[in-house]
């Protein structure tokens, strides 16, 4: 079957969790914990919760599980209001030890169910992202994980996906800003019923600096990176940004609070590079 060829779902069909939606489930804007480690990792995600932040987002191969999870056990807040993630590294998405990694994450993190997990890179080189998916779902079936995911994956991967699974992921979490519009990702997305999250949804400083992003900010009395999360908010998209900096993490935040009207999404929509500008995630790989 060719990449870009849509398969029909097998006969057998996974039942789908009763629809708890992610969507619902996931708060607004989430905090981004790479590249911090150790004590500078543990202090980072005190703050952002202090700050008001519930969804935290790490991975096994940032190195800084426990630093989160140490973080999660000393904020005092309930651990039922919280949105945990976490990803696959690529040493266990090419071995197959898709239930080690999740129990080893779970320890780390000092948690007894995760609330996303996800494949951090599809790696096609080794055609494995499919059947780590599968292996995925039965951790979920088992109740390790509320809901599991994706990372970086193209419109063919998903489809690939769905047509060996029978299942969609319940998330795909791609680099995206506004000169990285992703909008091929994003309708296959849709298409197939995958929420979108954003790593980097700040871009690079360029993005920042744009006169479209400058205009509107001062327009409506904001910072210019509150109206690049706005712009992923009024999307529907939930970013995840990174930030060590308190005062930085609360003006973050307080993105959400930002209205932008349809012209102001279509201006920053306009800085759009195209698809080649973004990652090359068919050969980027990561151990």
């Amino acid at each position: 079957m060719s990449p870009e060829t849509t398969a029909s779902a097998p006969e057998s069909v996974r039942t789908a969790p009763a629809p708890d939606s992610v969507g619902a489930a996931l708060p607004r804007l989430g905090l981004g914990t790479w590249p911090l480690v150790g004590p500078d990792a543990t202090r980072a995600v005190l703050t952002g919760i202090e700050a008001g932040y519930r969804l935290i987002d790490t991975a096994a191969i940032y190195g800084n599980e426990d630093a989160v999870g140490a973080a999660l056990a000393a904020c005092g807040v309930p651990r039922d209001e919280l949105f945990v993630t976490t990803k696959l590294r690529g040493s266990d998405h090419v071995s197959g030890d898709v239930r080690g990694a999740v129990e080893r994450s779970l320890e780390r993190l000092g948690l007894e169910r995760l609330d996303l997990f996800l494949i951090h890179w599809p790696l096609p080189r080794f055609d494995r992202y499919a059947a780590a998916f599968e292996a995925m779902l039965e951790c979920r079936d088992a109740g390790l994980v509320r809901y599991v995911g994706v990372s970086n994956f193209l419109g063919h991967h998903l489809r690939r996906v769905v047509a060996e699974t029978g299942e969609a992921p319940a998330v795909n979490q791609i680099q995206m800003d506004p000169s990285l519009a992703r909008l091929p990702v994003r309708r296959a997305n849709d298409e197939l019923g995958v929420f979108t999250q954003s790593w980097s949804p700040l871009g690079r400083g360029e993005v920042l600096e744009a006169a479209a992003v400058a205009s509107v900010a001062d327009r409506i009395g904001c910072t210019r990176a509150q109206v690049v999360l706005a712009w992923h908010l009024a999307q529907g998209v939930v970013p995840v940004a990174r930030s060590a900096n308190p005062a930085r993490q609360a003006e973050n935040l307080a993105a959400v609070d930002v209205a932008l009207t349809a012209a102001d999404v279509a201006a920053l929509s306009r800085l759009d590079r195209g698809e080649a500008a973004a990652r090359d995630v068919e050969r980027e790989e990561h151990f």
